[in-house]
């Protein structure tokens, strides 16, 4: 595959690798954004920060979340069933790692008004430009 850059309103993902046994993509995460409140049915991820300074909202259930702080060289693995939300404390990189499954999410909460099941492409790229 080639590389593609993915618009999302609180920045945008950078896809580097995308197989039938796993896939590969940089999340660039804005100072003060944060991505959806969410979950994977059946995805598997490792996301490891390589710049900036995330919060990430993460538990198995929504009344029984926790936040913990990370920063360059601390990893997260996320299991399927996990709710979990990063935000950008500063401009940050976080890496991700994970079975291919990327159109495998489940938003909860979103601030940009995004709901469902799925990835919508062209709602993220008119929300980025706004």
């Amino acid at each position: 595959m080639r590389i593609q850059t993915k618009p999302k309103p609180w920045g945008k993902e950078i896809w580097f690798a995308h197989t039938d046994s796993y896939a590969g993509k940089i999340l660039e995460i804005k100072k003060g954004h944060r991505y959806s409140l969410q979950y994977h049915k059946k995805k598997l991820e490792t996301q490891y920060v390589l710049s900036g300074k995330i919060k990430m909202t993460i538990g198995k259930t929504e009344d029984n979340l926790s936040e913990i702080i990370l920063s360059p060289g601390d990893k997260l693995d996320i299991t399927p069933g996990t709710i979990h939300r990063a935000e950008g404390i500063e401009d940050s990189q976080i890496l991700e790692v994970s079975t291919p499954d990327l159109d495998d999410v489940v938003k909860i909460a979103d601030d940009y008004g995004r709901s469902g099941e799925g990835n919508n492409e062209e709602l993220d790229t008119k929300l980025s430009q706004e």
